[in-house]
């Protein structure tokens, strides 16, 4: 547990990534195509004990999750190189409003739910806003895909000289060796630790 060893709660925030039901329940968008793992599929309840924690001394809870905005016809305004990537989506997929674009049922209810329409959670959404106006400036980093979505996200908030913890065993990808990789590239950025960790470290907050 390098970095981070103190947390203010009111001054920070976990942060989930893309954990939704198109991506994580069986009749979602990914479950129907049989785009599942393991690892993916047991973050929810892993992180439920962190978010409870952090919720019990005033911190914050923010879902990110991805959007496929609805064009002309319910069509989704889709990048090319996902309509490839992804061929088995299709219209009502990560739609706002719709069962696959909500958050899975474990983690139910955040504090502010973040559209994003790409890979981060920064990238023209209102988060860095809502973060600044609770005076956030520490971000619990958890969800899928480590080397996707969570990895550009922590980016971004190094960027704007945000504090982050990421959650080794809060997050994954298809592949471990993608995730271990993701890791260890991303070790220098800030903090790493597990879910226990970080929430004993909660459980140790004034």
């Amino acid at each position: 547990m390098a970095g981070i060893t103190r947390l203010n709660p009111a001054r920070t925030a976990l942060l989930t990534i893309d954990l939704q039901n198109d991506f994580l329940h069986p009749d979602g968008a990914y479950g129907r195509a049989n785009q599942t793992a393991e690892s993916i599929a047991a973050l929810p309840d892993r992180i439920v004990p962190l978010r409870n924690a952090l919720k019990a001394k005033g911190g914050t809870y923010f879902s990110a999750q991805f959007t496929l905005v609805p064009g002309p016809d319910d069509e989704p305004l889709i990048a090319a190189h996902l309509k490839q990537l992804r061929p088995f989506l299709a219209k009502g997929d990560f739609a706002p409003g719709k069962f696959g674009h909500d958050l899975v049922d474990p983690l139910k209810p955040a504090d502010y739910t973040i559209e994003k329409v790409a890979y981060s959670a920064f990238y023209q959404t209102r988060l860095e806003y809502i973060m600044r106006a609770l005076g956030i400036d520490t971000l619990l980093i958890g969800g899928i895909v480590t080397n996707g979505g969570v990895a550009s996200t922590l980016r971004d908030a190094h960027l704007r000289n945000i504090d982050t913890i990421l959650l080794t065993d809060g997050s994954a990808a298809f592949k471990d060796e993608v995730h271990q990789a993701t890791l260890l590239s991303l070790s220098s950025l800030g903090s790493q630790m597990t879910c226990a960790q970080a929430t004993a470290l909660l459980e140790g907050a004034p």
